[in-house]
């Protein structure tokens, strides 16, 4: 509103992605893969075609906030129970959502449609959560059992995908980023369907960039094995916009086949 240039999308983007529903709801419109959900506003009154198992999740947050182990549900008691909760401690709506069995991923992708660049795809590994957890990344997975002190060996990146995996959860970030009109960065979280499917689960426009690789923040990660330093990410995410506004940027950085000794050298 005061013509002041800012990095990455803009509010009404910003908005659409922290309400689920609006976001899948787009996505949808546009045939891009996501699971089935429902929206329950009112404890004890659920939509009669609701299947389970599901996830439960507050409808407006982010950061795995109010998703913990126990948001993967496969009896009505349990659906119950956890929609109570969640109703009553975050005071707004939930969203269920088609609980999807298959691998996860979380994708970032830099720069603007149709020339961003799409980061190594970093893999969620459930196998090793601890035992008798949800094979979900939980806010207990990302909080609470990986701390820098112990941090957990959950993440694989870059994936070890085949190439049509890998050209389609590339072929479906595009899409995302392109209807949602992401700009100069973001975090894609996907996961696949019991056909081995891509399916957008969250788009996160404004991800996590803890610096130290101890955090195992997944977009400095993924970064990192693209060949950017830390750096690099900060300074490839303002000269992106810098682009967008028509300013003149002077950093100079190496270019994708340097990257590599450039980081060498500097290690």
């Amino acid at each position: 509103m005061l013509n002041i240039p800012y990095t990455g999308s803009d509010p009404l983007t910003l908005g659409l992605c922290l309400d689920k529903s609006r976001a899948k709801e787009i996505l949808s419109h546009y045939k891009i893969p996501n699971p089935a959900f429902w929206i329950v506003e009112t404890s004890g009154v659920m939509p009669s075609n609701l299947r389970l198992p599901a996830i439960v999740k507050p409808l407006f947050e982010g950061s795995s906030k109010g998703i913990k182990d126990n948001s993967l549900v496969h009896t009505a008691a349990e659906l119950y129970e956890r929609v109570d909760e969640v109703i009553g401690v975050y005071k707004q709506p939930v969203i269920v959502e088609r609980f999807l069995a298959g691998r996860e991923f979380t994708v970032g992708v830099l720069g603007n449609y149709p020339n961003h660049e799409i980061l190594p795809i970093v893999e969620i590994d459930h196998g090793q959560l601890p035992a008798g957890a949800a094979p979900i990344y939980s806010y207990e997975a990302k909080w609470i059992w990986d701390t820098p002190a112990s941090p957990l060996d959950i993440f694989q990146c870059p994936a070890e995908v085949s190439a049509d995996l890998k050209r389609k959860i590339e072929s479906l970030i595009t899409r995302t980023c392109a209807v949602l009109r992401i700009k100069d960065w973001c975090r894609i979280d996907v996961r696949l369907d019991e056909k081995g499917e891509p399916n957008i689960l969250e788009v996160n426009p404004l991800p996590g960039i803890l610096p130290n690789p101890e955090d195992n923040s997944c977009l400095p990660k993924a970064a990192r094995t693209a060949g950017y330093t830390y750096s690099d990410l900060i300074h490839r995410v303002v000269e992106e916009a810098a682009k967008r506004y028509g300013l003149r940027t002077t950093r100079v950085r190496p270019s994708v086949a340097e990257r590599p000794a450039v980081q060498a050298a500097r290690a």
